[in-house]
C-alpha cells in the first residue's frame, strides 16, 4: 500500500505542550483529504513494568488531567536529552516509586492513537530493584501501590486500572512476569 502524497502542511494550532498540524493529502487513487494530527514532541517516552523482590509489580496512583482523576497506572515519563531508554526508565522509576533497577529490558515501542497522534512510548521491564529516591516533576509524589504478580488477572480485569498504555505494557511483559498463559 502506497503512502499518500503530502500536498501541503500547515500549523493548525497548539499550545506550549501540543502542536496541531493539518495535512492536505492525495491518495494513490486520486482522492484528496485533509487530516489533522497532534505532532509528537522531540523526545521519546518510557513506561516501566517493575517487579520487586517481593514479587509485586510497582504501580502508582497519580493525577491524570485528561480524565480528571487519580489514576492507577505504571511509572512513565519522557527521555531526557542524552539518556538511553534504560537510563530514562531507571530515573522515572526512582522519581515515581523510590526504587530504581539494576536490570532493564526494552520490550517494545507502542504507538498511541496513530491515526491522530505521532506519540510513541517504549515499554521497559525492570527487575533487581534497589531503593533510590529522586525528585520528580510531579506536583505531589505519586502513591506507590505494590500489586502481587499472581493477581495480574484481577488488575487487568478491575475497573481501577484502565489506562490502555499500562494494560498493554503489562501484557507485553507476560513472559518476563512468568505469566505465559495471559
Amino acid at each position: 500500500m502506497q503512502l499518500p502524497e503530502i500536498l501541503q502542511r500547515e500549523r493548525a494550532g497548539g499550545t506550549g505542550f501540543f502542536r496541531i498540524e493539518r495535512l492536505h493529502l492525495k491518495f494513490s487513487n486520486g482522492v484528496q483529504r485533509v487530516y489533522e494530527r497532534l505532532l509528537a514532541g522531540r523526545r521519546e517516552a518510557v513506561i516501566v513494568v517493575a517487579l520487586n523482590d517481593e514479587d509485586n509489580i510497582l504501580l502508582i496512583r497519580e493525577y491524570a488531567a485528561g480524565v480528571h482523576e487519580n489514576a492507577l497506572t505504571l511509572p512513565k515519563g519522557t527521555v531526557d536529552d542524552g539518556e538511553t531508554l534504560e537510563q530514562a526508565a531507571a530515573r522515572e522509576l526512582a522519581e515515581e516509586t523510590g526504587f530504581s533497577a539494576r536490570r532493564l529490558e526494552v520490550i517494545k515501542k507502542l504507538t498511541i492513537a496513530p491515526s491522530h497522534m505521532g506519540y510513541t512510548i517504549n515499554v521497559v521491564f525492570a527487575r533487581d530493584l534497589f531503593e533510590l529516591r529522586l525528585e520528580g516533576d510531579e506536583p505531589e509524589p505519586p502513591e506507590v501501590v505494590p500489586w502481587p504478580r499472581q493477581r495480574v488477572g484481577d488488575l487487568l480485569e478491575g475497573e481501577a486500572f484502565h489506562e490502555a498504555r499500562a494494560i498493554a505494557a503489562v501484557i507485553l511483559c507476560r513472559k518476563q512476569l512468568n505469566l505465559e498463559g495471559l
